[in-house]
């Protein structure tokens, strides 16, 4: 069975039997964790095994963690500092903050795969234009070269571990104030302000080899009528023909409000992957979550099911293993005398 295009949320700490028969639905083709599906390493581990013993080829497990505000899993976890203080770091040194975003790219992907997790969805590309507050210091800077120059070192380290990264939300999220989360997004500069700045960091992880891209819940009405992550202009034209990207597109949750102008949750399905998506994702309503199930129309598109398999991790480790390991000891230590302990002490 090849992995289907749907990547979807469950509820707890362990599968449910309706959960179960959920993902081997051949219209599934990975889990998405959150922080309610986190009690401690060894239960997730457990859970995520529980996830790949229903499926061959195993389903893809995927977490945002980030580092800052953004890492699901904490207790059993280091705790990873926002990514922006690599930013602060180039400023005054750039091999020490390249070689730390290589080690801390390498500690926050050897540590999911002592768990299993397959990879998360990181880095972010987004430009830190100081106004929107659902970015802010997830980016590393507001400098495009910089930010694309600290991500390939933060690729390298991931891809070390044996993950493979995901770079997002394409073309740029930084420079509106609204959270697409909760609101519709509108980004009203022109096609060259965008690509000659936002776009920049995307451009420079395609030519490094990024696996995977996750484009913005934003609309870009100057540019497509819809929002990138809908939008065939975007994905196909941009994207895939003028940046060349081969890899995976995820759609961000398609039960965001920046997604709501698609129309229901099947009709944002349909619309994310006409547009390009190859996996396309529910994340907290299993009432959506069902329906998707019941109605989206069968999606096989075996260029897709290609890309989707390169994203399984690799490298395999036990906990146990990776403790008794100098260089995750090493990587733990350089990251606590890099980071001031201000920053850390707000995680």
């Amino acid at each position: 069975m090849s992995l289907g295009p749907l990547m979807l949320g469950v509820s707890g700490l362990v599968l449910t039997a309706q959960e179960r028969e959920m993902l081997r639905h051949p219209q599934v083709g990975g889990v998405i964790l959150f922080t309610r599906n986190y009690a401690d390493p060894d239960q997730v581990a457990a859970l995520v095994a529980d996830i790949h013993a229903l499926r061959e080829p195993h389903l893809l497990v995927a977490v945002d963690h980030e580092g800052g505000r953004v890492q699901r899993f904490r207790q059993g976890f280091t705790r990873l500092p926002p990514m922006r203080e690599l930013g602060v770091l180039y400023e005054r040194d750039i091999k020490h903050a390249k070689h730390l975003a290589d080690t801390l790219g390498w500690l926050m992907a050897v540590e999911l795969r002592a768990v299993g997790v397959d990879f998360s969805f990181t880095p972010v590309l987004d430009l830190d234009y100081g106004v929107s507050g659902v970015i802010g210091d997830r980016a590393f800077h507001r400098n495009p070269e910089i930010v694309a120059d600290i991500a390939h070192s933060f690729m390298i380290g991931m891809e070390r571990a044996g993950m493979a990264a995901t770079g997002k939300h394409f073309p740029g999220h930084g420079a509106v104030a609204p959270d697409s989360h909760v609101s519709i997004a509108l980004d009203d500069r022109s096609y060259n302000d965008i690509y000659l700045e936002d776009v920049v960091p995307f451009e420079r992880m395609v030519h490094f080899g990024l696996a995977g891209i996750m484009p913005a819940h934003v609309i870009y009405p100057r540019v497509a009528p819809e929002p990138a992550g809908f939008s065939p202009f975007w994905l196909q034209e941009v994207l895939r023909k003028r940046l060349g990207f081969q890899g995976v597109i995820f759609s961000d949750d398609l039960e965001m409000e920046g997604a709501s102008v698609a129309g229901s949750i099947v009709d944002r399905a349909h619309a994310a992957l006409d547009a390009g998506c190859d996996m396309v994702l529910s994340c907290n309503d299993f009432t959506a979550m069902a329906q998707l199930l019941d109605g989206m129309r069968i999606h096989n598109d075996p260029a897709s099911h290609f890309r989707l398999m390169r994203m399984h991790g690799r490298h395999a480790i036990t906990r146990a293993q990776l403790h008794a390991d100098p260089a995750w000891k090493q990587a733990v230590m350089e990251m606590e005398k890099a980071i001031p302990p201000k920053t850390m002490s707000l995680l």
